[in-house]
């Protein structure tokens, strides 16, 4: 206890000296020294890694994790960590096509009207593609096409519906890669698509939102703690306006106008989940203007209700420096019983090198002893 304090304060002296106190109205916290929290869960000289995301089965301690060997691109690489993200497994074999993986490679838990789980990953650009395990993903099928149409990281975000073995898919297009022939004319596309058979099929997508004016994409799904209400983040890629966030009452089936969030929220990739006291962590890129962590892996605590009544939350936590303008944080959030937050992304993390794929790990209540202390010293 005493050694976990000293190192509160010494994360805090280095805030003081590096950064701000606070920032967007909330308390700016820094865990970038805390070598203590990181593992690398994977890492390769000269080589660029990338954009991971995971999942957490139900015995809640095995994580899967999938990332491409590249630049939004590549081969698909697979990990599993049978700890709660202590330790990774090194990469496990995959199907030879998923080689041929054109984007961002997400993975996704799914259960059927039967109550039969399964493991999907999908690929996107044209067309996307699909795979699929049975055995918690231990083996795994092929990519194979979903549909006559394809999109930007496919897909954002999977969340149940009332209905069971129906899900809704969030993702984004710009025009060049929804169609075997397309093109860009300055328009992004949001878009959505439904599965009634528990992920193994999908719908022709219909649009939600599309404009030359705001670009949204990269959606950030998440239900209100009631499960009455879906918001969804999304990044503002023109970078002329903040983060947006739209609403739906309905599953989708109508969703509100998009609006402006507090600065505090404004970035790329949000992923969000829920810690024991009801709280939201949110992991992400920070890409708002004025900020003295633009660039860097961080994260966003506060409430649903903060959300619906946009105000900037309890506080915000660079998790890692990124020494890159803005090349880190397509993050994976999972949260352990006992209220352990396991977050992995990829990033810069040593200035000159290609970036690799780190894993943190922390509780709120970590955080909230050393936003307790930040407010104790302040000037």
């Amino acid at each position: 206890m005493e050694q976990d304090m000293l190192t509160l304060l010494f994360s805090l002296l280095i805030l003081q000296d590096g950064l701000p106190q606070h920032y967007a109205g909330v308390p700016l916290l820094d865990l970038d020294k805390q070598v203590h929290r990181q593992t690398v869960v994977d890492k390769e000289p000269k080589k660029y890694l990338g954009h991971p995301t995971t999942v957490l089965l139900e015995d809640n301690k095995t994580m899967l994790t999938v990332y491409p060997q590249g630049h939004g691109k590549g081969a698909i690489l697979y990990q599993r960590s049978s700890d709660g993200g202590k330790t990774w497994s090194g990469r496990l074999p995959t199907p030879a096509n998923w080689s041929t993986s054109l984007e961002t490679p997400t993975i996704h838990r799914v259960v059927d009207a039967k109550g039969k789980k399964r493991l999907i990953v999908f690929s996107g650009l044209y067309p996307a593609r699909l795979a699929k395990s049975e055995d918690d993903g231990a083996t795994w099928s092929p990519l194979e096409p979903i549909g006559n149409w394809g999109g930007i990281v496919v897909m954002g975000s999977v969340v149940p519906l009332k209905a069971p073995g129906h899900y809704l898919a969030l993702f984004h297009d710009d025009g060049r890669y929804f169609s075997a022939k397309g093109k860009s004319e300055g328009v992004m596309t949001l878009y959505q698509t439904r599965s009634s058979d528990g992920g193994l099929s999908w719908s022709e997508p219909e649009t939600i939102y599309a404009s030359k004016d705001v670009h949204l994409c990269e959606p950030g799904a998440v239900y209100s703690p009631d499960g009455k209400q879906l918001a969804v983040l999304l990044r503002e890629n023109r970078r002329k306006k903040e983060t947006h966030i739209i609403f739906s009452n309905d599953e989708g089936k109508t969703w509100s106008e998009p609006r402006e969030v507090p600065r505090a929220l404004t970035g790329d990739r949000h992923t969000a989940r829920y810690t024991p006291d009801g709280r939201l962590f949110i992991s992400f890129r920070d890409m708002a203007a004025d900020s003295p962590t633009k660039g860097d892996w961080i994260a966003w605590v506060g409430t649903y209700a903060d959300l619906v009544a946009s105000k900037p939350g309890q506080y915000r936590v660079r998790l890692k420096d990124n020494h890159n303008k803005w090349d880190c944080a397509y993050p994976g959030v999972e949260v352990l019983p006992d209220g352990t937050i396991v977050t992995v992304t990829y990033g810069h993390w040593i200035a000159g090198e290609p970036p690799y794929i780190l894993a943190v790990r922390l509780t709120l209540a970590e955080l909230d002893a050393l936003a307790k202390e930040h407010h104790r010293t302040k000037p």
